[in-house]
């Protein structure tokens, strides 16, 4: 088997590049691209638990602990009181929000650039591929 005809294999470069691009865009604004993740996701669930945000930008519980504490000492997020759940649900601060404006800008160049050299109709296949992929894969674990 040779790696480079490897989907798996190939998915990883892309990322990896695609990580190490988003890292050098958002390194000015003080964000890694987790933190970026991470505000990504509160933002679109506010007063998510740290455990669905932790899903949602893949990463662990603790590492999602540590990025939220971090975040919240620089004003970006807030987090609630805990319910009978435990949970203590996040918000992003008027801070966390135009510095994710901001970096959503850095980061929107950045997947322009991952598919301008393809067409409309090609990006919309990529997606749908994806998709499936991610499907299968889970559908295969179940």
């Amino acid at each position: 088997m040779n790696l480079e005809t490897v989907i798996g294999y190939k998915l990883k470069q892309a990322q990896s590049a695609l990580r190490a691009r988003m890292d050098g865009a958002l390194r000015p604004l003080q964000l890694t691209t987790p933190q970026y993740s991470c505000l990504e996701v509160i933002r679109d669930n506010p007063g998510a638990s740290s455990a669905e945000i932790a899903r949602r930008a893949f990463v662990s519980r603790q590492t999602m602990n540590t990025l939220l504490r971090g975040l919240q000492s620089r004003g970006l997020v807030e987090r609630g009181e805990a319910s009978n759940s435990r949970a203590l649900p996040t918000t992003l601060t008027r801070e966390g929000l135009r510095l994710l404006e901001e970096a959503s800008t850095v980061v929107s160049q950045i997947n322009h650039s991952l598919t301008a050299t393809l067409t409309e109709e090609q990006r919309e296949q990529l997606s749908a591929a994806l998709s499936q992929c991610f499907e299968a894969l889970n559908q295969s674990d179940s």
